[in-house]
């Protein structure tokens, strides 16, 4: 009887143990947020335009409700109470259509050449997703000075603004990798931007971020409750004027919303290629 005899693949062929490139993530997730923030360095224009929206909503909006006082916030000024969640509105505005640049990575061939390198394929989407996030710290600086000298009294804790910039990448990541999820099913840049537009208004609608969920009929609080962005406004709002809240659900519920947005998108990521 004859065995067969598995073959041995070349000298230098074989891929790296799984535990090598998994030890490497680190780095490669640093090295992506590197690649991405370059391009932010060459080009700030998106960074000035997509500004504008934000301190429209609290110039215009803000200071107009704040006169009416329509909207109860208990003993918190309603400028103070809305400038968190504008400031997560602007994460989420920046986060939702970052799947574009996956496509445009797929054609300009870069996606493919990545592909095939040890990288794991989280690593390629946690890179981004936190580039996404850095974009996000790089507006909030400035919705935030808008927001002080508007008035709004803010904190002066510098642990707060570490779970301040902790809470934003977190939720930036999620919605950036929600987004590169929609790529991966979507597959153009077209019905990219057609769905993500479809659910940005609804998310931020359907969030804490312009009213308290106690104002909301019961079909928008039920939707309320299982939205990210609800979560993300509710602990921005605790550590930058120190409403109530609970900061430790809050983290937990980003820091799971995120885990799972990496997961999705890396599945999908391949899909772009094919």
């Amino acid at each position: 009887m004859t065995h067969a005899v598995p073959a041995v693949p070349p000298a230098g062929s074989a891929d790296p143990p799984s535990w090598i490139t998994w030890r490497l993530l680190p780095s490669r997730v640093v090295a992506m947020c590197i690649v991405e923030l370059q391009k932010i360095r060459h080009d700030r224009t998106e960074l000035y335009t997509r500004a504008i929206q934000p301190a429209l909503w609290l110039l215009i909006f803000g200071e107009t409700f704040s006169r009416l006082r329509a909207i109860p916030t208990g003993k918190v000024p309603y400028l103070d109470y809305l400038a968190p969640g504008i400031l997560a509105q602007s994460t989420l505005f920046i986060a939702i259509f970052y799947g574009i640049q996956i496509i445009w990575d797929r054609d300009a061939g870069v996606l493919a050449k990545l592909l095939v390198t040890p990288t794991p394929r989280a690593a390629l989407i946690t890179g981004k997703a936190f580039a996404a996030g850095m974009r996000s710290l790089t507006q909030a600086v400035a919705i935030l000075l808008l927001s002080v000298i508007l008035g709004v009294t803010l904190t002066l804790n510098p642990l707060r603004w570490l779970g301040v910039i902790a809470i934003v990448m977190l939720g930036t990541a999620f919605f950036s990798c929600l987004s590169m999820t929609i790529a991966g099913v979507a597959m153009s840049r077209d019905r990219l931007m057609g769905i993500g537009q479809a659910i940005t208004m609804p998310l931020f609608f359907g969030s804490n971020a312009l009213y308290p969920i106690g104002l909301m009929p019961s079909w928008l609080r039920a939707i309320s409750y299982i939205n990210p962005l609800s979560y993300e406004v509710d602990a921005l709002r605790h550590l930058l004027i120190g409403t109530p809240g609970n900061l430790l659900l809050d983290f937990g519920v980003l820091l799971v919303a995120a885990a799972a947005g990496i997961a999705a998108a890396s599945a999908l990521l391949g899909r772009l290629v094919r």
